[in-house]
């Protein structure tokens, strides 16, 4: 398994990624899916992240999300997904912990959103809104890379340590 492609997030104005894929709603009106040719012809063009089909993005896509005043939204998705409104869509159908690297790499696991940076903000959403917020310090923490590795295996990648808050 590989490291993978983290979503892009802006965090009240500013450009950060999450370690972390929220749910992509595929029968939401304001999203389609594309066929293989116009994933092709998006990359040719330069509007698709050749990576999307990739070991690093397990899940196909990439896509932008926008936290602003306590809610979460969905701005754009690149790969086998695209958003047909100009508009961010408000995205009440996330209810989870979103986790947030910054600093300095600590540590690099090659498995999912494994890799350990010096602090994490986790923040609790529910239907959309911020409920919780939380930031972790890692720079005292004991790293087990075999643990983080094989509890980033596909479908365990969103799990983190004190999502119970």
């Amino acid at each position: 398994m590989t490291a993978q492609f983290r979503e892009n997030l802006i965090l009240e104005g500013e450009q950060t990624a999450m370690a972390f894929c929220p749910p992509i709603p595929i029968n939401h009106p304001q999203i389609v899916t594309l066929t293989d040719n116009e994933i092709r012809d998006g990359i040719k063009a330069g509007k698709i992240h050749p990576f999307v089909h990739s070991t690093a993005c397990w899940r196909g896509y990439i896509g932008t999300w926008e936290l602003k005043d306590g809610k979460f939204y969905l701005v754009s998705i690149g790969g086998k997904y695209a958003v047909k409104s100009s508009e961010p869509i408000f995205a009440d159908w996330v209810t989870a912990v979103i986790r947030i690297p910054d600093g300095e790499l600590l540590h690099y696991v090659h498995m999912g959103f494994g890799s350990v940076y010096e602090f994490e903000t986790h923040l609790k959403i529910e239907n959309g809104i911020v409920v919780d917020e939380r930031r972790i310090d890692n720079r005292k923490k004991d790293i087990n890379p075999g643990q983080i590795g094989w509890n980033n295996l596909p479908g365990g990648e969103n799990d983190f340590d004190g999502d119970g808050f």
